[in-house]
């Protein structure tokens, strides 16, 4: 499906070494964007982005930790640099945190929201100016099904991702005057390298993926590429009068009772 407004557009796409992030990815670059991925894992990432040069598109990898400021500006600088300035920003990176509130230490706390949250802002700081000066800016912040509707054991994960649509919300009034629509992706369980280990570390892998799929509506779990489409979507022309908007892509999970 051609999405117009992508072809050679500079996107930086975070946390873009494997699941969602490298499906985001592989589906911009097919639609003719010029991606740039971020990520700690600079051994992974640097395989991702070979397989999109091979396959005949225009994508760098850069090393950033999106926790520290530093390492997000010089990272920018250098996509900057190499591919242009930048016309749209995929925030995904993050990390899924399991802690008690009365044992959770403040570096902790602190950790986990610098990832999670903080990183989203930090890329749109060192971003801005580029997307000010882009015509049909956007950018798109990967949340959680777990900003709405959570479970017990997610804390603080489900407050940082709370976080993130907020802070979407408010800067989609905030970055309107400027042309540069805000909106976020609330995936569910999504079947990536994570989920995957999440299963096999269960006593009965097939047993525990089996209820999980009983509970949703659709009677499977998202793709990473299903997550991507979405991303991909609201970064296009195509939803050029859609800002402040959080999409989930939880294979109706969110729309059922409990019970």
């Amino acid at each position: 499906m051609s999405l117009p407004g992508l072809r050679d557009r500079v996107v930086v796409v975070t946390g873009a070494a494997d699941g969602i992030g490298a499906a985001t990815a592989r589906l911009l670059a097919e639609r003719g964007a010029r991606v740039a991925g971020l990520d700690v894992d600079a051994a992974r990432l640097e395989a991702t982005v070979a397989q999109l040069r091979d396959a005949g598109a225009t994508a760098l990898g850069v090393r950033a930790d999106v926790a520290d400021e530093g390492s997000v500006r010089d990272a920018l600088a250098r996509v900057r640099a190499d591919l242009g300035p930048i016309g749209a920003l995929v925030n995904n990176a993050g990390v899924n945190t399991y802690f008690d509130a009365g044992r959770m230490t403040v570096e902790e706390w602190d950790g986990a929201f610098a990832v999670d949250l903080r990183g989203a802002w930090l890329c749109l700081k060192h971003a801005l100016a580029d997307l000010r000066a882009a015509d049909g800016a956007s950018v798109v912040n990967v949340a959680s099904l777990h900003a709405r509707l959570t479970t017990a054991g997610m804390f603080p994960y489900a407050a940082a991702k709370s976080g993130l649509v907020g802070l979407t919300r408010s800067l989609a009034l905030d970055l309107a005057s400027d042309g540069i629509r805000v909106n976020a992706v609330s995936p569910g369980w999504t079947r990536t390298r994570l989920v995957e280990e999440w299963l096999a570390r269960q006593d009965d892998a097939a047993a525990a993926e089996a209820e999980v799929l009983s509970v949703h509506p659709l009677g499977r779990i998202a793709e990473p590429a299903e997550v991507g489409g979405a991303i991909a979507f609201l970064l296009s022309d195509l939803a050029s009068a859609i800002t402040g908007a959080e999409l989930p892509v939880d294979g109706g999970l969110g729309a059922r009772f409990a019970g």
